[in-house]
């Protein structure tokens, strides 16, 4: 699809006008977009001349000789050399990147935790937690998982990040993500995936704000393969959101946070970064509405793997093994019949990690609350507790619809490490290995009792 919108500033001069998020639906479309009229050139990417005294620059999300390649044209008032002055190493304490292995922690268990409580004076960059690392941000495979707490916005402050690309998924508060290329508001039940090299701010709207962020180090999030299941169900491209070119014409210090292989760097200029008046490509943020995802499964007999579920992927270099696979468990009907519904015990060469976002999860009636987080790690044994397993093996299997409940997972191909944080400062619940301590033996060899 190619699409010309007419986007708002965001600030002119010294006034603040038009602060809304609009939106141009579809999924790695080649967009186009342009806060002024005439702003984008037709026809070629890099005039002579730009309109409006403009600068033409690309930004590369693959290497030039990807296919596809993912570039965006960028039309600003500045070229992004004039936003980088020298750097000075600043300390960002609480968000750690792969390779981090905190000697005498133990990651080999099963974990979980309750919600993380927010303090005053966080914002998006103070505020991040990370829970767990995996893999090597230097060779560009892994991930790492975080909880981000948020009760300030940034104020002439901006960051973006060299080493990964960031999925947000909000449980609590809204937040309005402003960035080069558009404005993102982004409320509980949604997602948001902003590109690596993206240079954006983040605004509390409602708060406070508390979520989950995957940084993914490796290749970019994709949809899924969807094989056999075609063309429609589960995420649908339409439903995938990019916003419309928006832009900042500040003169005022501002400053810049940098991520870039796991240390943190900050530098000075004169005026706000987000002056991008028009562009087009396909290499964009976006938000998604987890309610439009729609779910598939079994109508007959047995549970599908959650692999079904996935949202989004992304890919390593070895086939049908992914980097990090974004999976969503929510409302749907339950139908199987002679079934064990809720997902059986297994150990799994993945590593997952789950958030609840709201509800209930059908596995873990107790303990799981909204915004807690668990973590089973690769070849660790789990499944459903007690309460789970006698109320699924003795219900009575009519069609059943579980409402009120979405959780996520967070699953990769690397063991997760914890942080000092998540095993030392935040709220680990000791006991959550016993939920399987009072599983019975049932076990009667009389044959065909079950």
């Amino acid at each position: 699809m190619n699409q010309r919108s007419l986007g708002r500033d965001m600030a002119r001069a010294i006034s603040s006008v038009g602060t809304e998020a609009h939106y141009m639906p579809g999924w790695a479309n080649d967009f186009e977009t342009e806060a002024l009229p005439g702003a984008l050139p037709h026809g070629m990417n890099s005039p002579q001349k730009c309109q409006y005294g403009l600068y033409g620059e690309q930004l590369s999300g693959t290497a030039f000789t990807a296919n596809p390649p993912e570039r965006t044209w960028t039309y600003r008032i500045r070229p992004s050399v004039k936003h980088s002055t020298r750097y000075t190493k600043t300390d960002v304490p609480y968000w750690k990147t792969a390779p981090h292995v905190v000697p005498d922690l133990i990651s080999l268990g099963q974990y979980r935790w309750d919600p993380v409580p927010a303090t005053d004076g966080l914002n998006w960059i103070t505020g991040m937690r990370t829970i767990t690392t995996a893999g090597d941000v230097n060779t560009q495979i892994g991930m790492a998982s975080h909880i981000y707490l948020v009760t300030e916005s940034m104020v002439d402050d901006y960051f973006y990040s060299a080493d990964s690309e960031l999925l947000v998924v909000p449980q609590q508060g809204n937040l309005r993500f402003y960035t080069e290329l558009g404005i993102i508001d982004l409320a509980p039940q949604e997602i948001a995936i902003i590109p690596r090299g993206l240079v954006y701010r983040v605004e509390l709207l409602e708060g406070p704000a508390r979520g989950f962020v995957c940084e993914n180090y490796g290749q970019k999030f994709e949809m899924p393969e969807r094989g056999p299941i075609g063309a429609n169900c589960m995420a649908n491209p339409r439903d995938f959101k990019a916003p419309v070119a928006a832009f900042e014409d500040r003169e005022v210090p501002s400053t810049i946070t940098i991520k870039w292989c796991g240390q943190f760097h900050k530098t000075q200029i004169g005026q706000s970064p987000l002056d991008v008046v028009a562009w087009h490509g396909n290499y964009a943020p976006y938000k998604y509405d987890l309610t439009t995802y729609c779910p598939v499964g079994a109508i007959l007999f047995d549970h599908p793997d959650p692999s079904i579920f996935t949202v989004l992927t992304a890919p390593s270099g070895q086939p049908g093994t992914a980097n990090i696979d974004f999976v969503l468990f929510r409302d749907r009907w339950m139908v199987a019949e002679n079934t064990f519904r809720p997902p059986w015990y297994h150990k799994n060469i993945m590593s997952e990690l789950m958030g609840n976002i709201y509800g209930q999860y059908d596995a873990k009636p107790q303990g799981f609350v909204p915004g807690g987080v668990s973590l089973h790690n690769m070849m660790l044994p789990h499944g459903p507790d007690r309460d789970a397993f006698e109320g699924a093996s003795n219900s009575n299997l009519g069609p059943e619809k579980l409402e009120n409940t979405m959780s996520f997972m967070f699953e990769t191909r690397f063991p997760q490490h914890l942080t000092a944080f998540a095993a030392q400062e935040a709220p680990l619940q000791d006991d959550y290995i016993d939920c399987w301590d009072s599983l019975e033996k049932k076990f009667d060899g009389t044959p065909g009792k079950k």
